[in-house]
C-alpha cells in the first residue's frame, strides 16, 4: 500500500481498462489474439489521442504528470464515473510526503453539541481512515461490539472485518464493506502516503481475505446517502437511511447521522433501544477512548486525538 503514485495510478489504469471490451468503445470485438481481458494499451491511447509510447510511460510510471485534458480523455476512453475521475487525477498528481502529514482529528466544541443534539437516531464523527472520533449515545448502543476494538483503534473499517457483531448486524455485510474499501481506496489517492493508512491496510490484508481481494480491485466510491436493512442482537430488523456530510472548515471530517421514517416500526425498534440500553462504554467518549467534556477529568471537549 505504502507505494508512490506512479505505480498506485498504473495499477488503477490496468483494472480500469481491463473492464472495457473493444465493441463497448466502438472497436471490432477481434482484433487479434488478446492475452489479457479488456482493451489494450494501444487501443486506450488510440481512442484517447495520444501516442501509445506516452500511454505506456504514464501506466508503467515512467512519466511523473500528465495534463487534465489527458486524464479526461483516458477517463472518457475507460468510461469513469465521477470518482473515478477524480481518483484518476489525484493519482497522477501525487503529493509528496510531507504534503500529505496530517494533523490529528480534533473535535470542535460546536460539532459535539450538534452530535450531541441528535438523540433519536445513531449518529457519528468520522476522521481520516474513517477512524471513529466521537458518537452520540444510540449510535454507541446500535453498533454492537464497537467497545470491543481497543482504545486507539476504533475505525470503522476494522470494525466491519474483525468483530463479528459487525457482521451480523448488516443485512448485506458484504456489499458494506466492499463500499468501505471503496470508499478506503479513495482516501488513498489524496493520502498515498499516509503511514496509519499503510499500517491499516497491511493489518486487513493479512487478517482477511475479502478485504484483500476487495482492496485489489481498485474500485472508488464516494459516500452519500442511502438506506441499509440491520438485524440487531436487542430489537430486531430495521431499515435506516444514512446521510454523510463535510462540516465546513474541517474536510478531513464526516458527520454521518442515520434517519428513520417517523412511526416506522424501526423508529419504534431504536427508541425501544435507547430505553433498553444502559449507556455503552463508548458514551460520550471519542473513537480513541479519551475522554470529552463531559467527563471531569478534562476541560476541552474540542480535544478527540
Amino acid at each position: 500500500m505504502n507505494e508512490p503514485a506512479p505505480e498506485g495510478l498504473g495499477a488503477f489504469l490496468r483494472s480500469r481498462r481491463a473492464r472495457i471490451r473493444p465493441e463497448d468503445v466502438g472497436l471490432p470485438p477481434s482484433m487479434g489474439i488478446r492475452r489479457v481481458p479488456g482493451l489494450r494499451r494501444e487501443e486506450v491511447a488510440l481512442l484517447a489521442g495520444v501516442s501509445a509510447e506516452y500511454y505506456e510511460r504514464l501506466e508503467r510510471g515512467r512519466r511523473r504528470t500528465a495534463s487534465a485534458s489527458v486524464l479526461d480523455a483516458i477517463a472518457r476512453v475507460l468510461q469513469l464515473n465521477p470518482a473515478e475521475r477524480d481518483h484518476l487525477h489525484a493519482l497522477a498528481s501525487s503529493p509528496s510526503p510531507r504534503q500529505t502529514r496530517t494533523a490529528p482529528a480534533r473535535l470542535r466544541p460546536g460539532l459535539r453539541r450538534a452530535l450531541d443534539a441528535v438523540t433519536d437516531v445513531p449518529a457519528l464523527v468520522l476522521g481520516p481512515r474513517y477512524d471513529l472520533i466521537a458518537i452520540n449515545d444510540l449510535g454507541a448502543a446500535f453498533y454492537a461490539g464497537l467497545d470491543l476494538l481497543p482504545a486507539g483503534q476504533r475505525n470503522i473499517v476494522r470494525y466491519l472485518f474483525t468483530v463479528d457483531a459487525a457482521r451480523e448486524l448488516y443485512d448485506d455485510w458484504a456489499e458494506t464493506a466492499r463500499t468501505v474499501v471503496a470508499e478506503l481506496r479513495r482516501y488513498a489517492g489524496t493520502h498515498p502516503h499516509d503511514p496509519k493508512l499503510a499500517n491499516l491496510v497491511g493489518d486487513l490484508s493479512v487478517r482477511d481475505q475479502d478485504f484483500r481481494r476487495w482492496w485489489a480491485l481498485h474500485d472508488v466510491y464516494r459516500r452519500d446517502y442511502g438506506s441499509k436493512r440491520y438485524h440487531h442482537p436487542l430489537v430486531g430488523e430495521l431499515e435506516l437511511g444514512y446521510e454523510a456530510m463535510t462540516p465546513v472548515g474541517d474536510p478531513e471530517l464526516i458527520f454521518g447521522t442515520h434517519t428513520v421514517e417517523a412511526h416506522s416500526p424501526s423508529a419504534q425498534a431504536l427508541m425501544l433501544l435507547s430505553s433498553w440500553s444502559a449507556p455503552p462504554r463508548l458514551d460520550r467518549c471519542t473513537g480513541t477512548g479519551q475522554p470529552t467534556a463531559a467527563d471531569p477529568a478534562i476541560s476541552d471537549p474540542g480535544t478527540t486525538t
